[in-house]
């Protein structure tokens, strides 16, 4: 499924309303690097036997009472499986990762969002909102458009 982002509906479905709008058969595979609010709502939109892969928990990082997920009863009624990992344990097979991707990538099979903040000027803000949730996708800070 190809989504239409826009930013400030998708931020607000996401966390506070439905996700079913974008995904009304519910979330086959997720891949969780923000925790907290996100992936408790994330638990409410899981299909039967869907997978979370949970490399990050950014929302968290910094707090200093992590939030807490009140929806982990999906797990089980859900029989969802969640599995951490680093992406360090797979460094060796990067190479081969690349290879694979990138063509997808160029074919337009695999799409990414990024949310780009002109000028250095505005680096610091881009990095804390990296923290606080102000962005979806890769977070990049253009200096230049050479």
């Amino acid at each position: 499924m190809k989504l239409d982002i826009e930013k400030t509906s998708l931020i607000y479905d996401l966390r506070f309303v439905s996700i079913t709008r974008y995904f009304p058969e519910g979330i086959d595979i997720y891949f969780d690097n923000v925790g907290g609010k996100m992936l408790d709502a994330v638990l409410l939109n899981m299909r039967l036997r869907g997978r979370i892969a949970a490399c990050g928990m950014i929302s968290q990082y910094n707090l200093h009472q992590p939030e807490t997920i009140q929806n982990l009863t999906n797990i089980v009624y859900k029989r969802i499986r969640i599995q951490g990992f680093v992406v360090m344990d797979y460094f060796d097979q990067y190479s081969k990762f690349l290879d694979f991707i990138l063509p997808c990538i160029r074919e337009g099979k695999i799409v990414y969002v990024e949310d780009i903040a002109e000028g250095l000027e505005s680096g610091p803000a881009a990095l804390i909102g990296l923290f606080s949730g102000r962005n979806i996708g890769k977070q990049v800070v253009k200096v230049t458009d050479e």
